[in-house]
């Protein structure tokens, strides 16, 4: 292992392999899909030709055989160029794809998680709905049997990747009469079946390129076999997946914090007032010095989790502790870095504006800061037997 970077040297090789092809794919097209000029999916499938949307699965099912470790790099990479390109890439190839990999029967892999791997199909995951966010045990949405089928009736709200998806992965209540925790189940919803509705696609602050919607489930009819995982076993489903999601979620905001951060240094080394460049000003070279730091500790405290994870083990604090950690000091990376490029850096000339607008969502999605905290503290005490 190279100690200075805390990677191996076959993870440096694929770094620098992803982020060639991401410089020759996406970088020239980010401004498109940022203006809607391009849709985020058409360069995305390119990413599943190159089998960079799954990292983690073997390559019967569309993937390359890596670990949590290498969905890391591939994440920071891009989000170092557009992260609403990434979460709309991420919800599919993660947050759909993941579980079926993890829980599915192997004909569910072949039908389901192999063409979201190679980019040929879109993915995407239904937990949020009008009344439910950080509880995922109040879910509402039902699913009944009715023969060798199951009828559900329900809405979903803020689904990534919901308005153009193919698939859709439903947590559904399936025993009203127990806590939900023991009566959900998930499902795998094809979204052209009868009574599957997109009733809008919100227009939000940043994350442009990826498409989130609001979508209702009217007596749409899933065959049992499109259960996912056991009967009634749909918490332990989506619980499974959290720690992994925050780690990549982490990267993400680690690529963000990166961009930012290069963007304050370039126009700090160009910009010239009272006759000296403006790094040499301790007023912004500090803001430098600030931002490399906490990109540094978020990248560490990302590593570690997604180690954690690949090794098998427990990482819920520590995937907590990473996913809040980047997400918070992405937003003041972004804010400290608008600060440096002054006026210019609040226009659109430069893309420091959507850093800001794109790491804000962070600290709501993919469990909020303060729910994190409560994760945290509740973990800590459980360490000291408390």
């Amino acid at each position: 292992m190279t100690i200075l970077s805390f990677l191996t040297e076959d993870e440096i090789k694929f770094q620098q392999k992803v982020r060639d092809f991401v410089q020759r794919n996406l970088v020239p097209v980010a401004e498109d899909i940022e203006q809607g000029k391009l849709e985020a999916w058409d360069v995305i499938r390119k990413f599943g030709k190159a089998g960079y949307l799954g990292s983690r699965y073997p390559s019967e099912y569309g993937g390359i055989g890596k670990g949590l470790m290498y969905e890391v790099l591939v994440t920071e990479e891009i989000c170092a160029v557009h992260a609403g390109f990434d979460m709309a890439r991420v919800a599919s190839c993660i947050l759909f794809a993941h579980p079926v990999f993890e829980f599915g029967t192997v004909a569910q892999k072949k039908k389901y998680l192999k063409p979201v791997a190679k980019g040929e199909r879109i993915g995407a995951l239904g937990i949020t709905e009008p009344n439910v966010g950080s509880d995922v045990a109040g879910t509402e949405t039902r699913a009944e049997k009715q023969d060798d089928s199951y009828i559900i009736n329900g809405e979903k709200r803020f689904i990534t990747n919901g308005p153009i998806a193919d698939y859709l992965l439903c947590y559904t209540v399936t025993d009203p009469k127990v806590k939900a925790k023991q009566g959900m189940t998930a499902f795998i919803v094809e979204t052209k079946s009868k009574g599957f509705e997109v009733v809008e696609e919100y227009d939000l602050l940043g994350m442009h390129g990826a498409h989130v919607g609001r979508l209702a489930l009217n007596d749409v009819e899933v065959p049992e076999e499109n259960i996912l995982g056991e009967h009634n076993g749909g918490f332990r489903v989506v619980m499974a997946g959290l720690d992994a999601e925050r780690t990549i979620l982490a990267a993400e905001m680690n690529g963000v914090a990166r961009a930012a951060m290069e963007e304050a240094i370039h126009y700090s080394n160009f910009r010239v007032q009272f006759r000296r460049k403006i790094r040499e000003f301790e007023g912004i070279s500090f803001k430098i010095a600030d931002m490399a730091m906490k990109l540094e500790a978020a990248r560490l405290l990302t590593f570690k989790a997604a180690r954690m994870i690949d090794a098998g083990q427990r990482a819920t604090k520590d995937a907590a502790i990473a996913k809040l950690y980047a997400c918070e000091k992405a937003i003041e990376s972004a804010t400290e870095a608008l600060q440096v490029l002054g006026g210019i850096g609040y226009t659109k000339q430069k893309p420091v504006e959507r850093f800001l607008r794109d790491a804000r969502l962070m600290t709501i999605g993919g469990g909020t800061a303060e729910i994190l905290r409560y994760l945290i503290q509740r973990e800590v005490f459980k360490e000291y037997d408390l």
